[in-house]
């Protein structure tokens, strides 16, 4: 009898293992926001429980999140640059855009405030100022939504700070912060990721509440007739998901710091 119930726990062990192997993935590219701010690592384990799936995440700027989807590296993306969603999804390479979510970009810098920012709320005449008073600016240069938004900032503004006071980084958001601290410049920053990071650069909020500074976010399934390997079902149930009453109150109630950070805009 030991022996028969030692052969069935084996059995049953080697049975398991391709099930446990062949769990469904699903492969989500998407900005560096989402993931900085924790949202997704407190969104994603229920989704996960309840449909049995892994989802695995890849968080780089807006531009290289695209370049995924478009090359079938992931099956879906979140990002937050509504022009180059609208083309990604008109060229074919997506299907099955929705509204997720929507937060602020803010500009941030040192608490001493050398270009007197603080209380105003024009991001364009915030810009100008920046670039008048020779301060430094550090730009993530990385093509993401940020990237994109702040480029259409001083593009309005009609100047931008000159030689060594603008840093183009290259990086994502959170080390943007980081190097804004130490060398004590302003950046602009979505408001979800500032708060994951205040206490540690200590960063003001100088400019914020501007309608120009709205910030909202697409999720959009890799088309399948483009890619047939895509794991479109998979893609299709994390947008359901996201843009339920279960998912979207989700959003609502991640408030890491007391104060809401992100906010449900499904239809």
């Amino acid at each position: 009898m030991r022996r028969r119930s030692l052969f069935a726990m084996l059995m049953s062990t080697v049975l398991a293992a391709p099930l446990a192997l062949a769990q469904d993935v699903i492969r989500l590219s998407t900005t560096t926001s989402t993931e900085n701010s924790g949202l997704l690592k407190a969104l994603l384990p229920a989704f996960e429980a309840k449909t049995g799936t892994k989802v695995h995440v890849i968080s780089v700027g807006t531009g290289k999140a695209l370049e995924l989807a478009k090359n079938g590296d992931v099956d879906l993306t979140l990002i937050h640059a509504r022009k180059q969603e609208d083309q990604f999804v008109a060229e074919g390479w997506g299907i099955d855009r929705r509204d997720v979510m929507y937060n602020d970009f803010i500009v941030v810098g040192p608490d001493s405030d050398p270009a007197k920012l603080k209380g105003t709320k024009d991001v364009i005449a915030a810009f100008k100022r920046i670039a008048a008073a020779g301060v430094k600016f550090i730009s993530r240069g990385d093509n993401s939504g940020t990237d994109v938004m702040e480029r259409s900032y001083w593009q309005q503004a009609g100047v931008k700070p000159a030689g060594a006071n603008y840093v183009s980084a290259g990086l994502g958001m959170g080390e943007v912060l980081n190097m804004a601290a130490e060398m004590r410049a302003y950046t602009l920053t979505d408001r979800a990721t500032y708060g994951s990071y205040k206490a540690r650069t200590g960063l003001a909020i100088v400019v914020e509440g501007d309608k120009r500074m709205f910030n909202p976010y697409g999720i959009i399934a890799v088309n399948p007739a483009k890619h047939p390997k895509a794991n479109y079902k998979g893609a299709k149930q994390l947008i359901d998901w996201l843009t339920s009453p279960e998912g979207q109150s989700r959003i609502a109630a991640f408030k890491p710091t007391g104060e809401q950070l992100f906010f449900p805009s499904a239809h």
